[in-house]
């Protein structure tokens, strides 16, 4: 399948594995990667030295095309940015901060820079700031998320009538036919998370794994939209969120209750009672923890049978 993100990438397929925190080192963007989509290692959860590691164990396992994905407001983000050029990456995905900043030094070292926005407001100013395609993201997604809560559904073609660039829809898909939807719409490519979250190379904690599988309907939550609006699994640590919502905490009673590491305690960590279990409203498809490579071929497979049905 050609679209213009395949060609944007050089990979067989429009589908690109989010850059998730605690989930997404060398292992399964290497995966992702070797089974022809795009894999992406999240520098949100590294030092930069441990980043450096990842980058070159990634690229001695596959030699496919693969990325990094930075949160923008990381601390250390010069020291990351600078590890990404020396270790020659060439494909950046950004995301929580503006893609002004560094986008022009990056391009500038030969690397594609996509941005993640939420919104139609912020994909125009990702466009503006010269990005070379851009990441719609919907209210279904796991993780920090936009306070406008708009759909997938609703986002994608808002967005994609809206700017001149590439559009890589995310939120809630986990199947080729939500993969075809989404191209019907106009994104021409993918951005899943919680399906690969859910898989063999994921450097989640096996614990994380398990209740994607086993989560339901209504399981999980748009918190926070105080502080930066985080999608989390209805477990203690968001009971003391919401007790704290409701009795009018402040951002700061919410920033000092959040502290740190929480999501290494419940993404890594596994810890049930303090850690942020961030995960998509879409695990109630996941079925079962599969390595990458079968879970790309049903992907595809599935694909491909739902246009032969509508076609």
């Amino acid at each position: 399948m050609t679209t213009a993100i395949t060609k944007l990438f050089g990979i067989q397929y429009p589908i690109i594995q989010a850059g998730m925190v605690w989930c997404s080192g060398w292992r399964l963007a290497a995966a992702v990667s070797n089974a022809g989509g795009l894999g992406l290692i999240g520098a949100g959860s590294m030092p930069p030295e441990l980043l450096r590691e990842h980058i070159r164990q990634c690229q001695q396992a596959t030699d496919k095309p693969f990325g990094v994905n930075i949160p923008l407001l990381y601390s250390r983000i010069q020291e990351t940015i600078q590890v990404i050029i020396d270790e020659g990456v060439k494909i950046v995905f950004t995301s929580a901060g503006s893609p002004k900043t560094w986008t022009p030094f990056l391009k500038q070292h030969g690397v594609t820079v996509v941005h993640v926005v939420s919104s139609v407001k912020f994909a125009l100013k990702s466009q503006e700031a010269g990005v070379d395609a851009i990441v719609a993201e919907g209210f279904e997604a796991g993780g920090h998320n936009g306070r406008e809560e708009t759909t997938t559904l609703c986002l994608i073609p808002a967005v994609a009538a809206t700017v001149k660039i590439p559009v890589i829809a995310a939120g809630g898909i986990a199947s080729g036919r939500a993969i075809l939807a989404m191209l019907a719409l106009g994104a021409e490519g993918v951005q899943i998370g919680t399906l690969f979250a859910a898989t063999t190379e994921s450097s989640a904690h096996q614990a994380f794994k398990d209740k994607i599988v086993s989560l339901q309907e209504g399981e999980t939550e748009l918190v926070m939209k105080q502080l930066t609006p985080v999608r989390l699994v209805k477990n203690p640590f968001w009971e003391k969120v919401k007790e704290a919502e409701n009795n009018g905490a402040t951002p700061e009673v919410l920033t000092d209750l959040l502290g740190k590491g929480r999501a290494k305690k419940g993404i890594f960590e596994g810890d049930w009672q303090e850690g942020e279990w961030e995960i998509g409203q879409v695990a109630m498809q996941v079925q079962a923890v599969r390595p990458v490579a079968e879970v790309m071929q049903e992907l595809i497979a599935d694909l491909e049978a739902t246009k032969k049905r509508l076609l």
